[in-house]
């Protein structure tokens, strides 16, 4: 009897041990995915030279088109990311599908809805049925709500984080045509298959290079394109081929019959062979508007868009009181469940973190603000900068930075280890720039202004300024600022107290870009 007991002591400690560890895990996740992932490509990282780099990829499609930047840049390499572009005409459908990594989404332009589904969550939302909308007077039937997992509401402005492995969808239901850009990590310990990009579709015929990124094309194809110019994109060609290129295109038509128990003429038109829509098509009817969705969720209870805004508030002062008692910033697993997590953060003006009325603004969308992002291990960072303002010279601690440029144009500066620049160029809109970890930064804005967004690889990346009220420099005593640059203690304290403004700087009276 004692034995018995004895054993089972030992048993239940064994399991209480193994059972805290994963809690920890899965409640604190931040504490434990280190980017360890990114150091098998620092031989990637031998960076000397950096260009502006435009999309290479296009692909067209029924409703809209998408376009990839060459991941084989020696600068994607050295971030382990992949970029792409959607654009979707109005009423068009992004089909539903995933990626091999966790990916970080900004909406350039437009509106529209998005739905994510997230294995073993219920289908808690209802939304009428498209064939009780449109059945025949005739023919009238009875006919059920179709439940559903959450659809949520986005706009410019707004950053997405999806899980790798996660299917979603989105769909245009603005006045026009909604444009959004979106970095994949591949190189994330999340993607166990290799460091390229590939994106599954559930339905649709989309183009084999579009699953793949471009990555994968035929090189008779390449030989035979003609040269068009370093930054202009090739636009590949539309035919498909006779099989389908979605997962449900591989299976056997009579197992997929009995698998849904279905007739097998259905089967077939599951794995869409004869499809040439692309990954965008159009819809026959309307989705059901936004507005009529949050109405009826809100009936049932659901939390809504300004719902969630409500729990983020909540959750800041939930931590602010943890911080004035004195409490550790953990979580304890409840504040935020897996099925009800939010997906989408705001970066507009009453979201900015810095804001200067002569400079611009700038918000950061992190693992504090939107949790999330601590599993994907991503943050952005949102910039506007007005008339020949300046961003601060600064470089990332933590962190690739890879930015997108959105409106307007500017001059970008990236400095490396040995104090070569090696970028130095005007950027305008629609092109991408990598600046390396630790790598110093300087962005002025143009006579336009200058907008971005920038997709960081940590999901808490920090960043060390070299001026302003919050610079390295001003942390330095004076007589070192003095013998370190070979100047007098005077003007080492014009050095350290000239510029009082914190990160983004209102240009000097005269400058111009």
């Amino acid at each position: 009897m004692a034995y018995s007991s004895l054993y089972f002591g030992i048993f239940f400690l064994v399991l209480f041990h193994s059972c805290y560890a994963q809690i920890g895990m899965v409640t604190n996740p931040s504490d434990h995915q280190q980017p360890q992932h990114r150091l098998s490509r620092q031989s990637q990282c031998q960076l000397h030279n950096l260009n502006a780099l435009q999309p290479k990829h296009r692909f067209r499609s029924e409703a809209g088109e998408t376009e990839f930047w060459d991941q084989n840049e020696q600068q994607f390499q050295c971030a382990g990311v992949a970029f792409l572009r959607h654009k979707i005409q109005r009423r068009g459908l992004l089909l539903p599908s995933f990626t091999n990594a966790p990916t970080l989404m900004y909406i350039v332009q437009g509106e529209g809805i998005q739905g994510a589904v997230f294995p073993g969550c219920a289908e808690t939302f209802q939304s009428p049925s498209q064939q009780s909308q449109h059945r025949s007077d005739h023919r009238q039937h009875e006919s059920f709500p179709d439940q559903h997992q959450k659809i949520r509401k986005f706009k410019e402005g707004d950053v997405i984080a999806l899980p790798a492995g996660v299917s979603h969808w989105i769909y245009n239901n603005g006045q026009s045509q909604l444009v959004l850009v979106a970095l994949v990590d591949v190189g994330s310990n999340d993607n166990q298959l290799d460091e390229n990009f590939r994106k599954f579709f559930l339905a649709g015929n989309p183009q084999e290079g579009l699953v793949r990124g471009g990555q994968r094309q035929d090189q008779s194809q390449r030989q035979s394109r003609s040269y068009r110019g370093r930054h202009q994109e090739e636009e590949e060609s539309q035919h498909q081929e006779s099989d389908g290129n979605n997962l449900l295109s591989g299976f056997d038509e009579n197992l997929l019959a009995e698998v849904f128990n279905i007739d097998t003429r259905l089967a077939r038109k599951l794995q869409n062979e004869r499809d040439n829509r692309g990954a965008i098509v159009r819809m026959e009817h309307e989705i059901q508007s936004p507005e009529e969705a949050e109405e009826e969720q809100r009936e049932q209870g659901s939390q809504e868009e300004e719902e969630e805004e409500d729990e983020r508030s909540e959750e800041e002062r939930r931590r602010e009181r943890r911080r004035s008692r004195g409490e550790r910033g953990s979580r304890n697993g409840l504040e935020e469940t897996f099925c009800t997590m939010r997906l989408k953060h705001r970066t507009d003006s009453s979201f900015a973190d810095i804001f200067n009325p002569r400079g611009g603004r700038i918000t950061t969308v992190n693992g504090f603000n939107l949790p999330i992002l601590n599993a994907l291990q991503l943050s952005a960072e949102r910039g506007v900068l007005y008339n020949n303002a300046i961003y601060a010279p600064h470089w990332n601690i933590n962190a690739h930075s890879i930015v997108y440029i959105t409106r307007g144009n500017g001059r970008i500066q990236i400095v490396s280890e040995n104090g070569e620049a090696i970028f130095d160029e005007r950027v305008q809109e629609g092109q991408v720039i990598t600046v390396p970890q630790n790598h110093a930064v300087l962005k002025k804005a143009g006579r336009q202004g200058f907008e971005w967004i920038a997709f960081k690889t940590n999901a808490n990346a920090k960043i060390t300024q070299l001026a302003g009220r919050v610079s390295v420099l001003r942390g330095l005593p004076v007589d070192v600022l003095a013998n370190s640059f070979g100047i007098s203690q005077e003007e080492a304290t014009k050095l350290k107290q000239n510029r009082q403004e914190v990160s983004v700087f209102s240009p000097r009276r005269g400058s111009q870009e």
